[in-house]
């Protein structure tokens, strides 16, 4: 417990910081939807007409005049893809930062496990993932409110929920690499979650890139089928699951087991 609330008060700022930015950003994003609205015909037109941009986003499957619609083309992007590089940051360092800023020798001298110590952090990072989706679920809530608009509905918060799963998953494989990493966790970490925003792009572009839907976790988490469904894809997020827990065993085995270098 003493880790976890110990890492819990180094991560507020930057708790803070990304969860403000990306609640601003979706509440601005939701601010210009009645402008987007009274242009309805237009917009479509405009969207049919951009190829592969257009399936890449999947603006083929969602009709953005409408509330929930636009909300999943345009601000739920934002929470994808911000709330991805938030868990990227703050796991991929979790376990290395010890190494990389020396305090290994005064962590590990303390009566503690090291299961101990990775569990601690472990609960913080998840902790903080979830605190980020509440504050912009209620951002995104409060948005919808100012505009007169409703979010009541089961697809709204299926997708709320798929945010949540792949931020985790995304957490625990950055999670696992810091086990190994000692340097540049953070690098990694965002790049990756950027590599697999972007696959999921190129997917949807094309059927023959469809597989690349097995490896990154946008693909359950991605609005253009989640909402036209109203459900998640199961067998994506089975797979995503199994990555996750294979990500964080590997985290255990392998932290427990090497040489600290203090």
């Amino acid at each position: 417990m003493t880790i976890f609330l110990h890492e819990m008060k180094l991560g507020t700022k930057m708790l803070i910081i990304w969860s403000v930015a990306v609640g601003a950003i979706i509440m601005a994003c939701m601010a210009v939807f009645p402008d987007i609205k009274e242009q309805a015909e237009e917009i479509s037109n405009a969207f049919a007409m951009m190829g592969a941009f257009t399936s890449a986003f999947g603006m083929d499957k969602i009709i953005m005049t409408e509330p929930l619609g636009y909300y999943g083309l345009d601000c739920a992007a934002v929470l994808a893809f911000g709330g991805g590089l938030f868990a990227a940051f703050i796991s991929a360092r979790m376990l290395s930062k010890e190494e990389a800023e020396h305090t290994a020798e005064y962590l590990l001298t303390h009566p503690v496990r090291r299961v101990d110590i990775i569990a601690g952090k472990l609960l913080a990072v998840f902790a903080q993932i979830i605190i980020f989706n509440l504050f912009c679920t209620l951002c995104a809530i409060v948005s919808f409110a100012a505009i007169g608009e409703t979010v009541m509905g089961k697809a709204f918060w299926l997708f709320q929920l798929a945010q949540v799963i792949m931020h985790l998953e995304i957490a625990c494989i950055c999670f696992g690499a810091s086990a190994v990493l000692k340097r540049g966790g953070v690098g990694f970490g965002l790049g990756l979650a950027t590599f697999l925003y972007f696959m999921n792009l190129v997917a949807n572009i094309s059927d023959k890139w469809e597989a690349l839907r097995y490896i990154t976790p946008y693909a359950y988490a991605d609005p253009s089928s989640i909402l036209p469904a109203v459900a998640i894809e199961g067998t994506y997020l089975v797979v995503g699951l199994i990555y996750a827990l294979v990500a964080l065993a590997f985290a255990f085995f392998w932290y427990s087991r090497k040489g600290i270098a203090q």
